[in-house]
């Protein structure tokens, strides 16, 4: 191999996104390297807004008649949102329904433990806030009460 060759070589290098070239014939082994650059990107900026804060948000939206007389029952903890104790079963509550503070309300798994949630609040359910097999967080509001 020459050195003209061995410069073209070099040039195939540079131009591609190969990182080694090696040839070899019956009397030379030429192996070729490039350096690459590790380039780090940073992500772009997320805003990330507490639960509690979001819900801040949401309730200065609302008009002040209904913030007045409605309440909400707050997830106690993480876990997978159940309306009925198993799937053929009638939920435990609907809209409209009439509960007491400790009406049971909905199921929330944690760990393979099914935990019945109290409403704690008396009153007509006017909106169910999540679906059935939805994961909620902590404080997470679950239903409105009036």
């Amino acid at each position: 191999m020459n050195l003209e060759q061995i410069k073209e070589l070099i040039k195939v290098l540079e131009d591609s996104s190969l990182t080694t070239i090696e040839i070899e014939d019956n009397e030379q082994k030429v192996k070729l390297f490039k350096e690459t650059k590790v380039v780090e990107q940073a992500a772009p900026a997320t805003q990330v807004i507490p639960v509690q804060q979001h819900q801040e948000a949401v309730s200065k939206t609302e008009s002040t008649e209904d913030t007045a007389s409605a309440k909400t029952i707050n997830a106690p903890m993480v876990g997978t949102f159940y309306k009925s104790p198993s799937p053929d079963k009638d939920p435990y509550v609907k809209v409209g329904d009439q509960v007491s503070a400790d009406s049971v309300v909905c199921i929330l798994e944690a760990m393979k433990l099914f935990n019945e949630i109290q409403a704690e609040v008396a009153g007509e359910i006017t909106e169910i806030l999540v679906e059935d097999g939805q994961m909620v967080e902590y404080g997470q509001p679950l239903f409105k009460v009036k």
